[in-house]
Formats: structure tokens, sequence, C-alpha cells
């Protein structure tokens, strides 16, 4: 009798512990992405950091469409130096060109999914299915304040976290 009391404790911690949790949402990606469009420079305006940015500031990344691929080549300025690199970027099959897998070295490819896109193209937001990276990205060095408040919380809706983010040095 003891050891069904204990059981029945025990799985209703289960159950209350499993309750509290908060599941995220499944992250989608935009419907579809024209590629031309897409291609150009974005300046990356805020992001959750990542160790291969750590220390950069003015970072944009231009994209441009090649026979398979595209290359993407990222600038950023490290310790009042250039600090470049290029890769390439493949699109995801039957993902309407909103997943793209990107590799800057052979043979490590990571995820890019466009999860949210302005209809002129002006801006994009970039992460991966398990909400690791992210990037807000502009064609141009700024934003509007209403609107980039607007973008973070739309991605707290999609549960990212806005303690995380943050904004990129561009002047």
């Amino acid at each position: 009798m003891k050891t069904i009391h204990k059981s029945l404790v025990a799985a209703f911690f289960v159950v209350l512990g499993c309750s509290a949790c908060k599941t995220k949402t499944t992250l989608t990606t935009v419907k579809s992405v024209d590629l031309k469009r897409y291609s150009g420079t974005w300046y990356e305006l805020a992001s959750y950091p990542q160790f291969f940015e750590k220390g950069c500031t003015h970072v944009k990344a231009t994209y441009t469409s090649k026979q398979g691929y595209i290359e993407v080549f990222n600038q950023s300025i490290k310790n009042n130096k250039p600090n470049n690199i290029k890769g390439k970027a493949f699109v995801v099959k039957n993902s309407g060109n909103a997943k793209l897998k990107v590799q800057f070295f052979w043979p490590f490819k990571g995820n890019y999914w466009i999860i949210d896109l302005a209809d002129d193209y002006s801006w994009a937001i970039v992460s991966d299915p398990k909400r690791h990276t992210l990037w807000i990205l502009s064609r141009t060095p700024t934003m509007k304040d209403d609107l980039y408040d607007s973008l973070i919380k739309r991605l707290e809706e999609k549960g990212f976290k806005k303690g995380k983010i943050v904004k990129m040095v561009q002047d």
C-alpha cells in the first residue's frame, strides 16, 4: 500500500511538473523566398551572439546566386581590421527556398531558416529549427525603433528570448 501511495504522489508531481513546462511551438519558415530578391547585401542589426562573431562589429552578408548554390560573403570588423569569410548556401528541397544549409568549412553545414520576411524584402529574420541561432537582418544599417520593437515582439511570440538578443554595432 505504501508503494502505491508513493507511486501516486510521484506521478502527481511528474504531471504537475510537465504542465508547468512551457513547450515551444514548432518553428516554421516563411512559405517561399524569391532568391533573386533575397540576393544582395544584408546588415545584421541584432542576433543571439555566436562564438564566431565574438568581438565583431559592422557585420553584413552579401548573397550572390551561382550555378547550384548561393555564394555567401560575410564581412565584419574585428580588432579594427577587416574580418571576412566566404561560404556557400544550398537550398533544401521542397522548402520554398526558405530553408538553406550554409557551409563555411567543409564538411560542416548549418541550418539557415528564413522565419520572417518583409513583403518588400527590406528585413528578414533567420534562425534554425531549435532556436539556437537568431539574426535580425536589414537592407540598411539602421531600422526605425518601432519596426525593430515589433520584430522583437513577433520573435517573443515565436518562443525566442528577448533577453538573449544583442544589437550589433553598425555606426
